[in-house]
């Protein structure tokens, strides 16, 4: 309780700053919830199609991996989807339905990549307010102390300052979290794109043996 009541001080204390880091704080904590959810389930959804494509692609049966691809929901589904219809359309060289897959990998990047810049930006500016808003507290402490008894001066300006450096130390202690964030979502979704990559050239590799596929 007492914990609690500490708590609930510190951030009354800080004055109005402290509201506008706290919601910073909010926007940037479901920024990272949502994009978290996001790359796992496209994780998860993208290897379950995958690991349906291979099994037809091993058979030849290009025609049915489309199928499989088309209807996916998977972030690969649509980059393989690219590659599989190159196929369809006669592509004489390899490199065209690399090229292809390529495209539809650059059109799967910016959704995965979506939002997850914001939070180092949200990160900087919780920094900037909580700076601001300490600030503009020592400015109204020296400006209170300057009218105040002399006997109390050094008591009052004390109080201020500390006062003052809540909203710093609250400031710090929304950005610290946004930034661990951001650096686990962009290594997350480094991760999922090279998982794309590598499963870009285990597809070239698969249809090349085949007779229906491209010529080297």
């Amino acid at each position: 309780m007492d914990g609690f009541s500490t708590i609930v001080r510190f951030f009354q204390e800080g004055g109005l700053f402290m509201y506008f880091i706290l919601g910073i704080f909010a926007v940037g904590l479901a920024i990272a919830i949502e994009r978290f959810i996001y790359l796992s389930v496209a994780k998860a959804g993208s290897r379950k199609t995958w690991n349906g494509m291979v099994p037809l692609l091993q058979s030849g049966s290009i025609d049915q991996a489309l199928e499989l691809a088309n209807s996916s929901k998977a972030a690969i589904g649509h980059m393989l989807a690219y590659g599989l219809q190159r196929i369809k359309d006669r592509a004489k060289h390899r490199s065209e339905v690399e090229t292809a897959m390529e495209e539809g990998l650059m059109e799967v990047i910016p959704r995965l990549e979506k939002r997850t810049h914001y939070l180092a930006t949200l990160a900087n500016i919780a920094t900037l307010m909580g700076l601001l808003g300490t600030i503009i507290g020592l400015i109204q402490a020296f400006t209170a102390v300057s009218a105040a008894d002399p006997s109390q001066k050094a008591d009052l300006l004390s109080q201020s300052i500390s006062v003052a450096m809540n909203t710093t130390a609250f400031g710090l202690m929304a950005a610290i979290p946004l930034l661990l964030a951001h650096a686990f979502l962009t290594t997350k979704t480094t991760e999922l794109v090279d998982s794309f990559e590598m499963a870009a050239v285990k597809f070239l590799n698969l249809i090349s043996k085949k007779s229906s596929g491209p010529n080297s």
